[in-house]
């Protein structure tokens, strides 16, 4: 008998059109990010000479709010449109960056305003985050998301490439306060892009009895995540080194700047360099967790942490560029690796009416540690000095694989295709308890 063979079904993102517009938006806005990301800090030490502390200060206001807000954003992502999410928050970020060259023009600009504006763009960017890694599986289907975070990062690391390298020299072009009107460009081109998807952008599906009050739903997911063993050590495993990180790179640029006496446009040429590991990292995740396994991935992942950290107070003051390039090479491979395949496990696992609330209480863990990697960064900078406390970060950095190696994660093969749960009866709230509205600072 003859054998029939089958059309292949077309499966790949590539002609999934909803996608390649939140893909666009995305890319463009990761390109505008990279100009920020060099000149608000540069902002802060160039043109108000403020002092290491207050460098990373910045950091500190922008990611407080994943420790304030982001358990309470998770439930109102779970019951809004998470599309009219993302483009309010990419407009709003937009006209709050905007407020930093416009002031400077006029000779006013302070470093409160600095932390102002930092503070309000990290409570959108909480809403945003959450909002954003909880659409996506809305969007594609569960077997296409390990393709989708690959695509969705790959064209991130290709902005992270290119960007720093064009923000240096703009920076030492038109000063730094200036170069930021790219980024408030692109969060208005990414707003654009996300309100074109023609996917009807409804609140995801709720059961009946399932709308108790805030504190009720806040604390279903704070139970999905704490009682799932695989979500338990990946977010112990990435606050870890998220925390330690971030006592890094709250002082990288003082310590660039005043230890190694690097100029703007070199560094910008650097980091354009050193994110060529996220490239790599973004288009072999996929292959790499096929090829090693889920849980090998991870593990080994994890354990690059400690070492690409410990290089860069390790580079010679004479000639550092080589090694920091190598270090934050390791550093951003190994991230974007683990990334991918961390958040496409997380996304599969989860049911779709929970995937808001997963999202985030996994940022306010592994986010939530960053303001107090940053203070930590500061304190210890002023105080004992900038190398020595790279040195300390890097010593806590290494610990980062030890949640994964000792849970169910290591032993995984593939990201499993778990089955979705159905929502608990929970009964209604008592006269006197949770009123369901708006947080007070909504």
């Amino acid at each position: 008998m003859k054998s029939v063979k089958l059309p292949r079904r077309e499966n790949t993102l590539w002609r999934h059109p909803d996608f390649m517009k939140l893909w666009t938006g995305q890319t463009i806005s990761e390109f505008g990010t990279q100009f920020s990301l060099i000149a608000l800090p540069l902002t802060a030490l160039y043109v108000l000479h403020a002092r290491a502390f207050a460098v990373a200060a910045l950091t500190i206001f922008e990611q407080l709010p994943f420790l304030l807000l982001a358990l309470p954003a998770g439930v109102w992502v779970d019951r809004l449109p998470r599309r009219r999410i993302l483009v309010v928050g990419d407009i709003a970020r937009a006209l709050a960056l905007a407020s930093i060259p416009i002031v400077y023009a006029t000779g006013d600009l302070h470093i409160w305003q600095l932390f102002a504006v930092a503070f309000v763009v990290g409570v959108l960017t909480v809403f945003f985050d959450v909002a954003y890694q909880s659409y996506l599986p809305s969007l594609v289907e569960r077997d296409q998301l390990v393709e989708g975070n690959s695509k969705l990062q790959a064209s991130a690391s290709v902005a992270q490439l290119a960007g720093p390298g064009v923000a240096g020299p703009l920076i030492k072009l038109v000063t730094a306060p200036y170069a930021i009107l790219v980024d408030v460009t692109s969060f208005f081109a990414s707003s654009a892009f996300v309100f074109s998807i023609r996917r009807p952008d409804v609140a995801p599906e709720r059961q009946e009895g399932e709308s108790a009050g805030m504190r009720r739903e806040l604390m279903e997911g704070l139970r999905y995540v704490l009682r799932n063993p695989h979500l338990r050590a990946i977010a112990a495993c990435t606050a870890n080194s998220n925390f330690f990180g971030n006592v890094t790179f709250a002082i990288l640029f003082v310590y660039f700047v005043r230890r190694l006496d690097l100029s703007a446009t070199l560094i910008g040429v650097m980091l354009a360099c050193s994110n060529l590991g996220l490239l790599v990292g973004a288009f072999t995740a996929g292959w790499i967790g096929r090829r090693f396994r889920v849980g090998r991935t991870l593990l080994w992942s994890a354990i690059a942490v400690g070492p690409s950290l410990l290089l860069i107070p390790a580079a010679p003051t004479a000639f550092p560029v080589p090694v920091l390039v190598a270090a934050l090479m390791l550093f951003g491979f190994s991230g974007v690796v683990y990334n991918i395949t961390q958040i496409s496990l997380r996304q599969a696992i989860t049911p779709e009416r929970l995937q808001g609330r997963m999202n985030s209480v996994m940022r306010f863990i592994v986010w939530g540690v960053l303001p107090l990697g940053a203070l930590l960064g500061g304190l210890l900078a002023t105080t004992i000095g900038l190398r020595t406390t790279l040195l300390i970060a890097g010593i806590g950095g290494s610990l980062s694989w030890v949640p994964i190696a000792f849970s169910p994660v290591r032993s995984l093969i593939s990201v499993p295709h778990f089955e979705p749960q159905p929502a608990p009866t929970i009964e209604p709230a008592p006269v006197g308890g949770i009123v369901v509205g708006p947080p007070a600072d909504a």
